[in-house]
């Protein structure tokens, strides 16, 4: 366990929050297991009818501690602590909304597209810089972004990594509302308490319905992601953008083929 992740029960909601400011909420494998245990909780406790996700008024998640990540995947993906929070994710039976402040980097951009609302601040920052590390795109997200944005935007978020706004998102369709920082938890948990108070049956039918039609082709593809992501942490590119990382510079991939 860890005390990186805070969860707490409330009025049928089950909050879940990421609480390592001092890293920028960078998650670890034992923060993605206490994320496991919270998603596996809700499933099974018919008390809880809505997930919660959220951080600070500043930060939701710097994406992988690369300190940690750096050394690999312990294990097949599916059996490792992200590849279960990934899976986990994408099958949870209970609605999932989320409150983004500052940074969503890597998987604290990809899991959004799993979850069904999403509230982001003024001040949220979007990035998936997994080509600038070497890797390749995970949580489905090569699969979910062409099919909701478009290839050609989604080939520019994925292949050059940069970062891209709450307005953007917006536009995108890829979040719900844009909201003043010291609001979005509470325009969050709003929806919550509305979602607690439907129907829970018929909530939990219409989740399902709407990811049905991809599914099965969605596991495939967050599997396939996986086993790449994996071996590219392996890399020669990923060690080089790793260790640019570390020493605070820029990585150099003239000499790769």
């Amino acid at each position: 366990m860890t005390d990186f992740v805070h969860t707490e029960i409330n009025n049928q909601i089950l909050t879940v929050r990421i609480n390592r400011l001092e890293r920028k909420n960078a998650l670890t494998h034992a923060m993605y297991t206490a994320l496991d245990d919270a998603i596996e909780q809700a499933d099974a406790d018919a008390n809880i009818r809505c997930i919660l996700f959220t951080g600070s008024d500043e930060c939701f998640t710097a994406g992988n501690d690369l300190s940690e990540f750096a050394s690999g995947l312990p294990g097949d993906f599916k059996e490792t602590p992200v590849g279960r929070f990934l899976l986990l994710l994408a099958n949870a039976t209970k609605p999932v909304v989320v409150s983004v402040n500052g940074p969503a980097v890597g998987i604290g951009t990809t899991m959004l597209l799993h979850c069904d609302m999403v509230f982001a601040g003024t001040n949220s920052r979007f990035q998936m810089p997994f080509a600038n590390l070497g890797l390749c795109p995970e949580g489905g997200s090569s699969l979910l972004l062409p099919s909701w944005i478009g290839r050609v935007r989604a080939a520019e978020l994925l292949m050059l990594g940069g970062t891209f706004s709450a307005d953007d998102a917006y536009r995108l369709g890829l979040i719900n509302r844009v909201c003043d920082p010291a609001e979005t938890e509470a325009a969050a948990l709003e929806a919550c308490q509305k979602l607690a108070s439907q129907p829970p049956a018929a909530i939990r039918a219409t989740k399902k319905l709407l990811s049905g039609p991809t599914h099965e082709e969605l596991t495939a593809t967050m599997l396939t992601e996986g086993a790449l992501f994996s071996e590219r942490l392996k890399s020669p590119e990923a060690a080089e953008a790793f260790r640019a990382f570390m020493q605070k510079r820029k990585p150099d991939f003239s000499s790769f083929e």
